[in-house]
C-alpha cells in the first residue's frame, strides 16, 4: 500500500514519544509498504521555530516531506486561551481556535492533503491535538486512521472531539484504556480499531558496571527516566521521596532527562539531565527499580523498557494507563499516595525475591506482547481492513 503518515514533528532527533513512535513504525513498515512522512520543519514543540529545511528528504530508508510552519506558536495567547477553554462552557468555534493556537500552524501540509491526499491508499495521523491532525484529518476522512495517543488531560474533554473521533476510518490504539478513554468522548466504541502497544527489540546484555561507576552513581539506586517536569509527575514524586528519606530510607534516586523544574539539593537525589544511549541502558539495566509518577499516559513506553531488562517498576495509580500495564504484566506495585509510595518502595526493597519476579514477570508481559514481529502484524491487519472497507 502506499501509506502517508502525518506527525507534527519527525526525526532521530526528536524527543517525544508519539513522534519516537512514528518513526519507529515508519522504518519497520517501510519493507512492506510505500511510506512517505507528512511533517513540518520544527524540532522544539513549544515554539514551533522552523529548524530543519523545507521539502523532500530520505531519513534512514523513510521519504519525509517536511512543511515550514506559518508562524511560532503565540505563548501567552495560548496559555490564556487554554485556561479559558479547559474551564468549560466554550463555543465550539473557540475550541476550534485552541487547535489553531496549539499549532503547529502548517497551511502548505494542509494544502497536501487537500490536492494529493487521495493519492495515498491510507494516512495515518498521529496524536490528535496538534493542528495537522485536528483540521488535517477531515481532509482525507474517507481513508484517514487515527493513532490518537490520548490522555486523560484537560484537552481531551473539549466537546468538538465527540465529532471528531467519529470521523476515521480506522483507530490505531497503544492501551485498551486509551480505545475506552476515546470510545466515551466519542459515544461510541471506534471501529475497526486495533490495540498495538509499542514494539521493543530484545534488550542487549547488560553493560558493566563501570558505565555507572564513572558517573559515581551508587549501587542501589532507584531510576526515574525522562523529562524531569511537573506535569510528568516528578514535583510529588520529589516531595514523597524526600519524605521517605526523612523517615530513614537509605536509596539513591537517579532522574535522567531533561529537566524543567528545580531538583532539590540532597546526597540522595541525582540529577543527571540529558543521557546518552550508553549511560541510559546501564541504568536501565541496574536499576533496583523504576519509578513512573506521570498522572498522564497512552502508554508508558520506558515502562515497558525497563521490563525489557527485567526491572520492575512503582507507578502512579491514578494514572488508569500506568495501573493497567502493571496489572496485565504484574510487573510491580502502584500507589496512590505518599504513604502507599513509601510502603511500596519498602516493600520491594526489602523483599529482593518479590522485586525479582515483579521484574521477570515484566520480561515475560514484554516477550508475549511488545516484540516488534507482533506489532506489526497487529498494524498490517488494522491497515489491511480499513483498506479493504474502501473498496467494498
Amino acid at each position: 500500500m502506499k501509506l502517508a503518515f502525518v506527525v507534527q514533528r519527525y526525526g532521530a532527533g526528536i524527543a517525544g514519544g508519539s513522534e519516537a513512535h512514528c518513526r519507529q513504525i515508519a522504518e519497520r513498515l517501510g519493507a512492506l509498504h510505500e511510506i512517505t512522512v507528512l511533517t513540518t520543519c520544527a524540532r522544539d514543540y513549544v515554539t514551533w521555530e522552523n529548524r530543519f529545511p523545507a521539502g523532500e528528504a530520505m531519513e534512514d530508508g523513510v521519504r519525509v516531506l517536511r512543511f515550514p510552519v506559518a508562524r511560532p506558536r503565540r505563548l501567552k495567547r495560548f496559555a490564556d486561551l487554554s485556561d479559558e477553554v479547559f474551564a468549560g462552557g466554550t463555543s465550539p468555534e473557540l475550541q476550534e481556535e485552541w487547535f489553531r493556537e496549539n499549532g503547529p500552524d502548517t497551511p502548505a501540509l494542509l494544502a497536501h492533503l487537500r490536492e494529493h491526499g487521495r493519492e495515498y491508499d491510507l494516512v495515518i495521523f498521529w496524536t490528535f491535538r496538534y493542528s495537522p491532525s485536528y483540521f488535517g484529518l477531515p481532509l482525507v476522512a474517507d481513508r484517514a486512521v487515527l493513532a490518537p495517543t490520548a490522555e486523560e488531560d484537560p484537552a481531551i474533554d473539549l466537546q468538538v472531539l465527540r465529532d471528531f473521533f467519529q470521523i476515521p476510518a480506522g483507530y490505531l490504539f497503544l492501551t485498551p484504556e486509551e480505545e475506552e478513554l476515546v470510545s466515551q468522548r466519542a459515544g461510541r466504541a471506534p471501529r475497526p480499531a486495533a490495540v498495538i502497544g509499542s514494539g521493543l527489540d530484545e534488550a542487549p546484555m547488560a553493560p558493566p558496571l563501570d558505565v555507572l561507576d564513572k558517573l559515581e552513581i551508587p549501587r542501589r539506586f532507584l531510576l526515574y527516566l525522562g523529562r524531569v517536569d511537573r506535569n510528568k509527575g516528578c514535583e510529588a514524586l520529589l516531595d514523597s521521596f524526600q519524605e521517605y528519606l526523612d523517615g530513614g530510607g537509605d536509596s539513591t534516586l537517579v532522574l535522567a532527562g531533561p529537566a524543567t523544574l528545580r531538583v532539590p539539593d540532597h546526597p540522595r537525589i541525582r540529577a543527571l539531565g540529558y543521557v546518552d544511549d550508553a549511560v541510559r541502558e546501564a541504568l536501565l539495566a541496574h536499576a533496583r527499580m523504576l519509578l513512573v509518577p506521570s498522572p498522564y499516559e497512552s502508554l508508558s513506553i520506558v515502562l515497558l523498557e525497563a521490563w525489557n531488562h527485567g526491572v520492575p517498576a512503582l507507578v502512579n495509580a491514578h494514572c488508569r494507563v500506568l495501573e493497567g500495564q502493571v496489572r496485565r504484566a504484574n510487573g510491580g506495585l502502584c500507589y496512590r499516595s505518599t504513604r502507599e509510595f513509601i510502603e511500596g518502595l519498602d516493600y520491594l526493597l526489602r523483599h529482593e525475591d518479590h522485586r525479582a519476579a515483579f521484574g521477570r514477570q515484566g520480561l515475560q508481559y514484554v516477550e508475549r506482547e511488545y516484540r516488534w514481529p507482533t506489532v506489526l502484524a497487529r498494524i498490517n491487519t488494522l491497515l489491511t481492513d480499513v483498506r479493504s472497507r474502501r473498496s467494498i
